[in-house]
């Protein structure tokens, strides 16, 4: 198989070294650092609009097209394992998995195993995507391991070019349930005065920022204002539970990493169960009762749920739309405060 060649334009606003800039403006799903982008303009595998650039320290304009390219694909040495799937749908370039809650999504450092690209290899034998390097083969996007839901991973990497591009131009559709502390009330004057956030019609509220890195805590991500990555997130809330908790649909323009959980946060409404960003609320058992209470103290897991997944078939061009129930236990959760609210 030969190398193949991705694409990257440089986005508005580019830091002033090329390494830093491609780090920037390259899609996620390509899972490329800045440092592994430095050692490949240094090997002479990125060319500029004046042919191939070896400074990692050079300028780069915005709106310039970078190639880059990308070799072979080593053999993996992420054993293939007899881990279940729930596969939603299948053809010769890619596969939708339901994955569980509790599933990392590829191998890493303290993850050699139990994975879903473990599971994908020992499914496929080995046929997937090779853009994504040996420890990613096929994926394109993640979803944490807490988080449960849909995720489309490639089998061909023409596929997975085509999806990556569409993750990127933010054309493919994600849509997320979630459980959150309190409710995200449009006409919440608080919620109006949090810098980033603005409410649309049909009170939708919109959450926009920039996401990096947290400065001392490199497990984190951080709301910015300048020199992360730009992120949209949408909120409905579906249903209330009296000022306590809510039960909300999260739509992704952005893709970032945890950016559902940063951006909820952001707005002073962090996940119930979430262990990062989820904050030291509890639900008051004098509000809605001690089974609810109870019930969201010991939520195991961020109460998120990736529930729809919709795209551009990247090969055949047919629109795909898939859907995920909740699993039982943000289901139970869901009933349990439900009832609280009923009975309070």
């Amino acid at each position: 198989m030969p190398p193949s060649v991705l694409e990257v334009t440089i986005c508005d606003g580019p830091p002033d070294r090329l390494d830093k800039a491609l780090a920037r403006s390259v899609p996620e799903a390509a899972h490329l650092s800045r440092s592994r982008l430095a050692r490949m303009i240094a090997a002479g595998d990125v060319a500029g609009p004046g042919g191939v650039v070896r400074d990692q320290k050079a300028r780069a304009e915005a709106g310039e097209v970078y190639r880059v390219t990308l070799a072979e694909a080593q053999a993996t040495e992420t054993r293939p394992e007899a881990i279940p799937l729930d596969i939603l749908f299948e053809d010769a370039d890619l596969v939708v998995v339901n994955k569980p809650a509790g599933m990392v999504v590829h191998p890493a450092p303290g993850t050699p195993g139990g994975t879903l690209v473990n599971a994908l290899l020992h499914h496929f034998g080995g046929d997937l995507s090779g853009v994504g390097g040996v420890e990613r083969p096929g994926i394109v996007h993640r979803i944490d391991k807490d988080t449960s839901g849909l995720l489309v991973a490639a089998k061909s990497d023409r596929a997975h070019h085509g999806l990556a591009a569409q993750f990127e131009a933010h054309s493919a559709e994600r849509r997320y349930l979630a459980l959150c502390h309190g409710v995200p009330d449009a006409g919440d004057p608080r919620l109006r005065g949090v810098r980033g956030v603005s409410i649309e019609p049909g009170g939708i509220i919109k959450i926009q920022s920039q996401l990096a890195r947290h400065k001392s805590d490199r497990q984190r991500q951080a709301v910015v204002w300048s020199g992360g990555r730009h992120a949209v997130t949408r909120v409905e809330v579906l249903e209330s539970f009296l000022d306590q908790a809510a039960f909300c649909a999260c739509r992704l323009e952005t893709g970032r990493t945890h950016q559902i959980r940063v951006h909820m946060a952001h707005a002073g409404h962090g996940l119930i169960g979430d262990p990062v960003y989820g904050g030291r609320r509890k639900l008051k058992a004098s509000a809605m009762g001690e089974a609810a209470a109870s019930a969201v103290a010991a939520f195991p897991r961020q109460a998120l749920h990736a529930a729809a997944l919709g795209f551009e078939h990247p090969v055949t061009g047919e629109w795909l739309a898939f859907e995920a129930e909740m699993p039982p236990d943000m289901s139970d959760l869901l009933g349990t405060l439900r009832a609280g609210a009923i009975s309070a």
